[in-house]
């Protein structure tokens, strides 16, 4: 008998745990929820590893890096404007670098992964990790430089 009530608190705590876990995770994509499995369908590898798992891309391999055509940079998963081609500058970091953000359209979250202290930047649509931001950016505009994830980003050119 103890057996038998003993597995039945067993059984509803883990239910339990396994509901609470998907109402988190639905939660944490801001405004967008998805399952896992939908961002998996959604995205390419490279783009669920940064957007959904907080990887980076390899330095100066990224599409984005050396590109300053004039248009406007949204998330690669939700389409969510983020950067205007004015604010991109030049940071020789390997990854492409803004000085502001779109009003609204990211979120700051404390890091302190890998032993560092970093602010680390997310879409406020969908929750995709975009990169990190920094006080080392143009001191003439904002002073602040958001290194950003190519594969995190899409590039739509200004209309003529």
């Amino acid at each position: 008998m103890k057996k038998i009530v003993l597995l039945i608190i067993m059984s509803l705590f883990i239910s339990c745990n396994a509901q609470e876990k998907k109402e988190v995770t639905q939660t944490s994509s801001a405004t967008l929820p998805k399952t896992e499995a939908e961002w998996k369908a959604k995205l390419t590898p490279e783009q669920y590893e940064v957007l959904r798992e907080k990887g980076t891309e390899r330095p100066f391999t990224g599409e984005y890096w050396k590109h300053f055509e004039k248009g406007m940079y949204a998330c690669a998963a939700c389409n969510n404007p983020l950067f205007n081609s004015d604010a991109k500058f030049d940071s020789d970091c390997g990854w492409p670098s803004f000085d502001q953000a779109i009003k609204g359209s990211v979120k700051y979250h404390d890091d302190s992964s890998f032993g560092m202290e970093r602010i680390e930047v997310t879409c406020a649509k969908c929750g995709g990790h975009l990169g990190h931001v920094f006080d080392d950016g143009p001191m003439e505009t904002t002073g602040k430089r958001f290194c950003t994830n190519s594969v995190s980003i899409k590039f739509i050119p200004a209309k003529p």
